[in-house]
């Protein structure tokens, strides 16, 4: 186990170290490559995406299915090589040169009050590592991290991750005082929706199909009353990008916690389902969402 721990992470240095030295089409073509080799080879996650896009009625033709599933492997590979090259390409200064911004003004306006907190709810679309690393040149952010199996390459992920204004909590760490205290100074603290849920969850539907749901971001609102939003940043060409995200989440409380909260959360599925139908190649499709479907 060690051994393999010490080869994967000088595996990964490596592939850091070639990938800063080629310029982004050089590296986005070997993302690519390697890609559609992985599609070809990791025949479980590929028939996983395929089922998912048909199970979601993205599409129900196979060769649709397939062409989806293997678009989606090409953009998670180019994910990496665009959150690598983000220190090479942006500063504080030029970002908005390479960045459309599709944000509703009021929470544009939330966003740039240094003492309003805010709750971003997003999912597996686009580049949400990117989005992160943008949004934090105008507030602080503040993200959840899972610890991988290999401590190398995870502390080397991390290190790489936090940057500008950044910042991540293991999972492990991510109490409910961590957030509270971050949404009290004023800082952004994005939340991602759409994995399988362990421990404390909700069944909600997700594309009409029950699926184990992270109550968190519900929870906290309801609890801070501070405001919560959708969005996501898609990839509109080599380093381009165009950060959406719609109005923040005018909800009316009954009094009913657990009501409350499904209808909430209710909403960000429907946003992020509106989402991914527009750009359906940019969503992480291998992910096992319906792993309890009788549940």
């Amino acid at each position: 186990m060690y051994l393999r721990y010490l080869l994967e992470y000088g595996a990964l240095r490596f592939g850091l170290f070639l990938l800063r030295r080629l310029s982004p089409p050089r590296a986005e073509r070997l993302a690519i490559a390697l890609a559609d080799v992985w599609y070809l080879l990791n025949r479980s996650r590929r028939l996983v995406a395929q089922a998912n896009i048909s199970r979601a009625g993205i599409s129900t033709d196979p060769a649709q299915a397939d062409r989806i599933a293997r678009a989606s492997f090409r953009h998670f590979a180019i994910l990496a090589v665009d959150s690598i090259k983000t220190d090479d390409c942006f500063t504080e200064t030029n970002w908005r040169d390479s960045v459309e911004m599709d944000i509703h003004p009021a929470t544009l306006a939330l966003l740039e009050n240094p003492r309003q907190g805010v709750i971003l709810v997003s999912g597996h679309l686009g580049n949400w590592e990117v989005a992160a690393q943008l949004l934090s040149y105008i507030k602080p952010v503040v993200g959840v991290t899972k610890k991988m199996s290999n401590p190398y390459t995870d502390r080397l992920i991390k290190e790489r991750k936090a940057r500008n204004r950044f910042r991540l909590t293991p999972m492990r760490d991510a109490s409910a005082s961590r957030f509270l205290t971050a949404l009290k100074d004023g800082e952004m603290l994005a939340l991602l929706v759409d994995q399988y849920a362990k421990g404390e969850r909700l069944m909600l539907d997700f594309f009409g199909i029950p699926a184990s749901t992270h109550p968190s971001p519900a929870i906290l609102h309801l609890v801070t009353r501070t405001p919560i939003c959708f969005g996501y940043c898609l990839r509109t060409g080599p380093m381009k990008f165009k950060l959406k995200a719609g109005a923040p989440i005018n909800f009316q409380r009954t009094g009913n916690r657990e009501q409350d909260v499904r209808a909430i959360l209710g909403m960000l599925n429907r946003e992020l389902e509106a989402a991914i139908r527009a750009s359906p190649e940019q969503y992480l499709w291998a992910h096992r969402r319906w792993r309890d479907r009788k549940a």
